[in-house]
């Protein structure tokens, strides 16, 4: 009887196993890196908004501290974007003339407000209370980047999961006195010379505390009464 298959066959039939069972694997690995990717997450990637809005500008150049237009940031869930009428209390006096504000004159004129892009927006099963982070101290620039740097907002972070466990489960290398979230952009502003933490924090990079900081960090965590395995259960997010 003739042979059928041909001595390289097995060669072949090894390979297609190996590969059968690696390229599940693969294409887990290539679909994860994927997305977490600026293409997903569209981190850096700046949004187009109704009327282009300089946080360089406004924070950085001119000093507005940033719960001038986040009204509700120390004491809500959200930070509440800002109505019309507070652009209007500065550019109803300069830019009048603007082309660049004309959508902000006519959402003032006819009452309508502006439909800003949130680019920051969480899946409605995930629930954030910005208030809560800001009264332990933990700066904007955490999780927004540096964002009195940016001349067109973009996001700073992915805001997956494992970034949020990350702080979660090590309070003590967030936690900072309430005043401190607000002294770091009055420090940029005059130029005053930057701890190690605020020029981390000041360019967008995440800092390492030493083990002396990581102590006041702890006592904070205790002084708080921050139950660090109760931020790691899932209802604290998932409610």
């Amino acid at each position: 009887m003739a042979q059928i298959f041909r001595p390289a066959s097995n060669t072949t039939a090894k390979i297609s196993v190996f590969v059968g069972a690696v390229a599940p694997l693969l294409t887990m690995i290539v679909w994860s890196q994927f997305t977490r990717s600026p293409a997903m997450t569209r981190v850096d990637v700046p949004y187009e908004q109704p009327a282009p809005f300089s946080h360089e500008h406004h924070v950085t150049e001119l000093g507005l501290d940033c719960r001038y237009c986040h009204t509700t940031v120390e004491y809500a869930a959200e930070p509440g974007f800002p109505p019309t009428h507070t652009c209007m209390s500065c550019h109803s006096q300069i830019w009048t003339n603007s082309p660049l504000l004309e959508p902000v004159r006519q959402s003032y004129v006819q009452n309508v407000p502006l439909k800003w892009t949130w680019m920051n927006k969480l899946p409605d099963f995930v629930y954030f209370n910005h208030s809560i982070h800001v009264k332990r101290g933990v700066s904007c620039n955490n999780c927004h980047g540096a964002i009195q740097a940016m001349q067109m907002t973009s996001k700073g972070n992915s805001f997956q999961m494992r970034w949020c466990l990350d702080c979660h489960r090590n309070p003590e290398k967030y936690v900072n006195k309430p005043d401190f979230v607000w002294n770091l952009y009055r420090r940029i502003q005059a130029g005053a010379p930057l701890t190690a933490e605020e020029h981390s924090l000041e360019v967008g990079r995440q800092y390492h505390r030493n083990e002396t900081e990581l102590a006041y960090g702890r006592k904070l965590v205790k002084a708080y009464h921050i139950k660090t395995q109760q931020l790691s259960d899932c209802w604290i997010c998932h409610r």
